[in-house]
């Protein structure tokens, strides 16, 4: 006797693993396949497993291949490029249908992890860094943070930086940590010696990527110089009788700061008899304003003063000092107009009449008083 034992669809096809996970990196090109698992159905004939549908991303599409038992092996076959940095996980259906009249399904969740590939460089925040920092800024002090991202993980999104091209001066005036893009100052920038400083920085990943950008340090003037005032030339004495407009000293001015903190103004003493006049570009010359007189002030002490532009104002001196040289200006002048005396008729000859006396303003030579009778003798 032979029965016929008939297969009713009545069971779903299944699969071992409710989720299955695929590592594949994101370099993978697309045509590249991955085994699927694949589901049982331990029905028979057209009752079990009979096609395979794949549902949830356009990345993905199913392939089903026949294996020598007649069997379906399902493969995964990525039809478009991945990017980690747009999906890290791409969430799939998976669904096995037998040939079942109504047909029964299995379904499997299939997820899709992208590994990073360093396929992104660090960028900058800016292309360029610009900074603007006074010559005074105290050492230590954070001069500007450069920042790059990178749009990888872990040791390909890890940034450290780098200072490219770099002069031994650069190296002793600035500091970049390598963890934090921070430039520190190392020692006091002096705006003389230079006012910008071009530097070049570079962000890499641990994969060898990178990207550069430019940063300027410019250093601005502070006022921090006083004005230098040289006597390139002068006189020690001058002669009473000098014209006006003769030229006393010459005198050089400079100052090492910029804008107004160097421009430099000279002024004298009031009250004395000079002036100043400017020659060239940075130079005066002391002049006499009036004709001298010795005899009221024989001497000078005459100090000249530069002051800069700077708030506050920083200044120095020179002192020129001028001896007035007499001239014989000055005449004698007797003390009395007019002088009178006695006389005894029997006085010997070489008896004291009287004393005249006359003065003289003048100095030296100029000063010296001689006496004579203006006719020589008088009735002998």
């Amino acid at each position: 006797i032979e029965v016929e034992i008939k297969d009713i669809n009545d069971n779903a096809p299944s699969f071992q693993e409710a989720e299955t996970e695929l590592r594949m990196i994101e370099t993978t090109a697309p045509g590249s396949r991955f085994p699927l698992p694949d589901a049982h159905d331990p029905d028979w004939d057209r009752n079990s497993v009979q096609s395979y549908e794949l549902s949830g991303d356009e990345h993905f599409s199913l392939a089903v291949q026949a294996g020598p038992g007649g069997d379906q092996r399902p493969e995964l076959v990525l039809a478009k490029a991945l990017d980690r940095e747009e999906v890290a996980f791409h969430e799939l259906l998976l669904r096995a249908m037998d040939g079942g009249d109504p047909a029964r399904t299995g379904t499997a969740r299939i997820r899709v992890t992208v590994v990073d590939a360093n396929d992104n460089a660090p960028v900058f925040s800016h292309a360029e860094y610009t900074v603007r920092v006074p010559e005074d800024v105290p050492v230590g002090s954070v001069l500007v943070t450069v920042t790059a991202a990178d749009a990888d993980e872990g040791l390909y999104g890890y940034v450290k930086y780098s200072l490219k091209k770099i002069t031994e001066k650069v190296t002793k005036v600035f500091h970049l940590d390598v963890n934090t893009g921070v430039i520190k100052l190392l020692r006091s920038l002096d705006y003389e010696e230079g006012d910008s400083y071009e530097l070049e920085v570079q962000a890499h990943d641990g994969g060898g990527l990178f990207d550069t950008a430019k940063l300027t340090v410019t250093v601005t003037d502070v006022n921090d110089n006083a004005p230098e005032l040289t006597v390139t030339s002068s006189l020690s004495e001058i002669s009473e009788d000098a014209p006006s407009g003769t030229v006393v000293a010459l005198l050089h001015v400079q100052d090492r700061d910029s804008g107004a903190n160097g421009e430099v103004r000279c002024t004298l003493d009031s009250g004395v008899p000079f002036r100043l006049e400017k020659s060239l570009e940075d130079y005066y010359r002391v002049v006499t304003a009036r004709e001298l007189d010795r005899e009221q002030v024989s001497e000078y002490n005459v100090t000249v003063r530069a002051a800069d532009g700077g708030s506050p104002a920083l200044q120095s001196s020179a002192v020129l000092a001028l001896r007035v040289l007499d001239v014989n200006d000055n005449a004698p002048v007797f003390a009395e107009e007019r002088y009178s005396a006695r006389v005894v008729e029997n006085n010997a000859a070489g008896a004291l009449v009287l004393t005249v006396r006359a003065t003289d303003a003048d100095w030296g030579q100029n000063a010296r008083v001689r006496y004579r009778l203006a006719e020589g003798r008088v009735r002998g």
